[in-house]
Formats: structure tokens, C-alpha cells, sequence
């Protein structure tokens, strides 16, 4: 095993493969600084900001295959600890200076706008336009200096430096454009030489620009033109899913609110709900409707994670029933005696290793997965604590990492979900148990 390095090494890299791709594919384990296209090789040498950000990748790809647009891609620490100006010069981007920036924001846990960008920018120099966009790479900029010395100095000030405390961390970039393009001043882009532009597309094709390798657009106005980057997740689910998204999942949805029908009513309540829905995200408010005893809402953190929930557990069974979950026509659920909030809730799972959770989702299954168990524990305890839920096939107990954890087979998909939706977060020898689906075919 070559020594650990800031370069990482990427073979089989076709010719269909960008620049952008592999920026994709890295971009969630921090910030990248250089990239190199040994296109001759099928080849290319990235370098991130510090070895701890390289080995993340590496260990992650180690148990998961990196692929892009079908092709698998291999990659390993290179020999290099560093890779020169000169190299990356000579591929016309990244470190030649010019005046327009691209500047990905990494983490965005609140609102990145174009004011902030220009408040953040301008004590540098002259910022005569902004254009913000969205890629599944995350939340990225381009920002045009009236000199070129202004840019340079803006990215060797702020390159790495968070905008907020401990979030919104700015990875910034020369462009190897020569000027900026904007249509419209509004809360996207802004023309700062020009005031007089207008603020709608009024049914234009969207503006779009190239940049390292890929096409950016601008998104449009319109509630359908939101798709998965533009959600705070968006490294997440990048490095969730590196081959692309599950078959079946678009990642253009925006709305957050489903509605669940066909419930059992005597059976069913607000705890259980949120026991199954948040195997696919975090639940911000449920409500079952008093008028529609078999109903309910469920208010999930955002459109990608009510994707997530509406296309695996549409005709799920529970409790003697078969589910129909689909979009609500309301935006969210509001407040009020007959609400549940769980917007603070520690049980919500995609606040901590989101990315390992997107990993895990599916479609109910036999076989539940028990993790946060008593070091203890036996596997007669496990039976007992589950068994009034099903015939239970099969047990498994097991270490991983230190901790114990179980597998748990059932007869049918049915009885292992009232398990988890039953016995989720409930005490067993003094801990608070954790379940979810597991993928595993047998023990």
C-alpha cells in the first residue's frame, strides 16, 4: 500500500468522464485544490486540501465501488505528496490566475445569496457580477472582479475559510472564463454594473455556463425546477450514491409533506409512523387526521428524503394493511394540538452518517438489523423482545467495531416492519435499541 497522500491516483478514466465527474465523486470528503486529466492515460491525479480529507475517500471507496456514467473507476494514493503549478497550469485551470472565481460552498447549513456572497467578496476588490447555481458537486458561485489582482486576492484569503461557524466552507477556484453573462438581477444572480435588469425569465430557457469540464445552469423560477443539490444533503447523497441514484429515484422532487392512507387505525399512532418514515430522513411534523381515521401526514426534511419515503414503502404491509403513500398538496404540516413535532427529535437518523443512512434505504425486508444493543446482550433476550411480532426464522449476534449488534430474520416482510415500527427505540437491558431494514438475504 502506497503511503498515505493529499494526490489520489484515478485510473480508467474514459474519455466520457469530466473534469466535473470526478469532482463530484471527491467533493464530499472536503476540499479539492488541484485536478489534473492524464487524458493520453485514461488517467488523472487529484490533490485534496490535506491527507485526513484523502484517506476519508479512499477508505469510503474502499467499500465502495466508484463508478461514473457506468464505468467503473479505480483509485489508490499516488507516489506524489504534492502536484506541481507547473502540471496543473498546464491543464488551464485551477491555479492561472483570471479575475472571475468559482467558488463551491461546501456544508451549507443556512442561506447562501448573492448578498452574502457579495458582502463576503467585496472587501476584497471591485465584484462586478454573481451567478449562483446548483450541481450535484453542491451549492457553487462564479464571481467576477473588476481586476484581476482583486480575484487573486480573494482566493488566497478566503480559499478554506468557513462563511458561517462551522459551515458553509468556501473551496475556491480561478474560472477559465473571460466574462460573466447575467440576464436577471434577483436572489441568483446579479449584475452590480447594471441595476436596470430585469428579475424574471418570463419563460426563457435557463442561462447556463461551462466550467471546469461541465455545464452549470442557472435553475429556473418555477417549483419544479428544484432538484436534489439544492438541498443542504447534497454531499450526502453524492457520496451516498456515487454511480447515481437508485433506480426509480428522480431527486427532482420538492415536495417535503406525504400523505400515508389505508393505515390501520387501532394499531397505528404517531410514534410508530415516525419509527418507519425516518429510515428514509428526518421528520420535521405527523398528524393524523381526526376527520380520516386510516390518514396521516408525514413532514419529511426535505423533497429527496419524501422521494425516498413515497417510492420504497408505496404498498408496504402493516398491521394487516397494504400502505398507498404519495405526495400531499400541502407544503408542510402545520403546527397545532393535533400535531406531533419531531424536528428536534435525537431520534432522527440522517443528522449524524447521513450519508451511510441513503446507503441502507430500501423497500421493507424480512430481515431487520439491531444495532445500539447491550454489550451483554444474549440472543435469547433478542427473541424474546421481538418474538410477539412474528415467527422469527433466524437470529444472528455479532461485534462490530466494539459494539454489539444483531440481524433478525422473519417469516415475511410484514412482521419484521410491525417489529421495527413496534420495538424502534425502545429499551432492551438498559439501552435504547436502534433497528432498520436490512438488505441481507439470509444469516
Amino acid at each position: 500500500m502506497t503511503e498515505p497522500s493529499k494526490v489520489i491516483h484515478i485510473r480508467n478514466v474514459g474519455h466520457e468522464i469530466s473534469e466535473n465527474d470526478l469532482l463530484q465523486l471527491f467533493q464530499p470528503f472536503g476540499v479539492i485544490t488541484k485536478l489534473v486529466m492524464l487524458r493520453a492515460k485514461n488517467q488523472a491525479l487529484l490533490q485534496m486540501q490535506d491527507v485526513p480529507s484523502a484517506v476519508n475517500a479512499l477508505q469510503f471507496y474502499s467499500n465502495v465501488q466508484p463508478s461514473i456514467r457506468g464505468r467503473n473507476v479505480y483509485v489508490q494514493f499516488s507516489s506524489h505528496q504534492e502536484l506541481t503549478t507547473m502540471d496543473q497550469n498546464s491543464q488551464g485551470r485551477g491555479d492561472e490566475p483570471n479575475r472571475i472565481l468559482l467558488v463551491t460552498i461546501h456544508h451549507v447549513l443556512y442561506p447562501i445569496t448573492v448578498e452574502v456572497l457579495h458582502q463576503v467578496f467585496s472587501p476584497h476588490g471591485v465584484v462586478e457580477k454573481i451567478v449562483t447555481f446548483q450541481k450535484s458537486a453542491g451549492f457553487q458561485a462564479l464571481i467576477q472582479y473588476q481586476l484581476p489582482q482583486n480575484a487573486v486576492s480573494a482566493r488566497n484569503s478566503l480559499q478554506g475559510r468557513n462563511v458561517y461557524d462551522g459551515c458553509c466552507q468556501l473551496d475556491v477556484q480561478f474560472s477559465n472564463l473571460d466574462e460573466l453573462q447575467v440576464n436577471y438581477n434577483n436572489e441568483r444572480s446579479r449584475d452590480f454594473t447594471n441595476p436596470n435588469l430585469p428579475s424574471e425569465q418570463k419563460g426563457k430557457s435557463p442561462q447556463g455556463y461551462g466550467d471546469a469540464g461541465g455545464m452549470y445552469s442557472l435553475q429556473g423560477s418555477g417549483p419544479r425546477g428544484v432538484g436534489f443539490p439544492q438541498m443542504g444533503n447534497a454531499a450526502a447523497i453524492a457520496a451516498a450514491f456515487p454511480g447515481g441514484l437508485p433506480p426509480g429515484i428522480s431527486g427532482t422532487n420538492d415536495r417535503c409533506t406525504v400523505i400515508v392512507s389505508n393505515l390501520n387505525p387501532d394499531r397505528i399512532d404517531e410514534d410508530k409512523l415516525f419509527n418507519l418514515f425516518s429510515i428514509y430522513g428526518n421528520i420535521v411534523r405527523i398528524k393524523l387526521l381526526r376527520n380520516k381515521p386510516d390518514h396521516a401526514l408525514v413532514q419529511m426534511g426535505d423533497g429527496f428524503q419524501a422521494e425516498l419515503a413515497v417510492h420504497f414503502l408505496k404498498g408496504a404491509m402493516l398491521f394487516g394493511t397494504r400502505l398507498e403513500v404519495n405526495y400531499s398538496k400541502h407544503p408542510n404540516i402545520i403546527t397545532g394540538p393535533d400535531t406531533h413535532d419531531y424536528s428536534n427529535s435525537n431520534l432522527n437518523r440522517f443528522n449524524r452518517n447521513a450519508a451511510k443512512n441513503y446507503r441502507y434505504c430500501c423497500s421493507p425486508t424480512k430481515m431487520i438489523h439491531l444495532s445500539s444493543l447491550p454489550q451483554d446482550v444474549t440472543e435469547e433476550e433478542i427473541v424474546a423482545h421481538m418474538e410477539e411480532h412474528g415467527t422469527i426464522v433466524g437470529t444472528k449476534l455479532f461485534e462490530m467495531n466494539g459494539k454489539k449488534q444483531a440481524l433478525v430474520l422473519f417469516e415475511n416482510e410484514e412482521q419484521a416492519t410491525e417489529a421495527l415500527v413496534c420495538k424502534h427505540a425502545t429499551s432492551l437491558g438498559g439501552s435504547i435499541i436502534r433497528i432498520s431494514f436490512s438488505q441481507l438475504q439470509n444469516i
